[in-house]
């Protein structure tokens, strides 16, 4: 009994081996297999393996690669800066390097080397110069490592100054550039003296809507009137490293703007007709009689002379 009990208990335990064995090696096929390992904070990406038949299994190779780098580059306290990346313990060797810009590789940087640590210099931090830098290490698998160059905005207006008709509408325009962009606008009207009026709220008054992107800021001022809307206008764009501006005239012509060129004319041909009149009116006496006396002095010539030929014939006759 106890032999059948024991025969039975060892053939349970076997079942349940060989099933556990069979979960364990029922692998399922995957057609890849990727993972992505983050060095502080930066990227590193990781090969891309994919099965070429029904019997291979993926495998997944984890690089233990990584990227020291410089700091980010504050534009506020910094004329030039260098940037660094340092990378360690790579897969494979690495067959060369470049940087990058705001995602477009820069010029000249691209290199066949296999050094560990690159550098790139910026002569100049500005808004030109700022952006998302990333230094790219040929190897496998590729790694990759981001710095920021930060900068106040650098905001400038589209047109210095714009014309509108009263009673139509206005557009000012604002544009900024730099990294990072503005996380936030503001209008101004200015006073005469250029200080600061009013600032202008989106949704606060019918008069004026703003229309903005990161990029771009647009007021729209309706209905305008020559006496309160005419004037100087500040636009101000801010982000996390600080603020900038730059102003707009507007000016405001009256409804009747379009007519002045015609009365403009009507008043130069008024004028000269004027002259005229004026001049011919104030012309000397003499000069008018002896114009009288140059004409009719033929006449009396030629009377005189046509009374002598008559004289002459009487005689004859006689």
């Amino acid at each position: 009994m106890r032999r059948k009990l024991f025969g039975v208990v060892l053939a349970v335990c076997i079942g349940w081996f060989q099933a556990g064995a069979l979960t364990g090696n029922d692998i399922p096929h995957s057609s890849a297999f990727n993972h992505q390992l983050e060095a502080r904070k930066f990227n590193v990406e990781t090969v891309d393996l994919s099965t070429t038949s029904n019997t291979e299994v993926g495998r997944v190779i984890i690089s233990n690669a990584a990227i020291t780098t410089s700091p980010e580059v504050n534009g506020q306290n910094q004329t030039s800066a260098t940037l660094s990346c340092n990378l360690t313990n790579p897969t494979f060797p690495v067959k060369g390097h470049y940087w990058t810009n705001n995602g477009k590789i820069i010029d000249k940087s691209e290199t066949n080397s296999d050094e560990l640590y690159i550098e790139h210099e910026i002569k100049k931090v500005d808004y030109h110069s700022a952006g998302l830098y990333a230094c790219v290490f040929l190897t496998e698998p590729q790694v990759n490592a981001t710095i920021e160059v930060k900068v106040p905005p650098h905001v400038v207006a589209y047109k210095r100054s714009e014309n509108a008709n009263e009673k139509d509408k206005a557009v000012l325009t604002c544009m900024s550039q730099g990294y990072p962009l503005p996380t936030d606008w503001t209008w101004y009207k200015l006073k005469d003296d250029e200080s600061v009026e009013t600032a202008i709220v989106n949704g606060s008054d019918v008069k004026y809507e703003m229309k903005n992107t990161p990029n771009k800021t647009m007021l729209y001022v309706k209905d305008l009137d020559i006496n309160s809307d005419m004037g100087m206008y500040q636009c101000q764009g801010t982000n996390q490293m600080g603020s900038d501006s730059d102003k707009i005239q507007l000016r405001v012509r009256s409804q009747l703007a379009a007519l002045w060129p015609f009365l403009g004319i009507v008043a130069e041909v008024i004028i000269l007709i004027a002259i005229i009149f004026i001049y011919e009116k104030r012309r000397k006496p003499d000069e008018i009689n002896d114009d009288d006396d140059s004409g009719s002095a033929p006449l009396k010539s030629n009377a005189a002379t046509n009374h002598k030929d008559k004289n002459v014939r009487q005689r004859n006759s006689n």
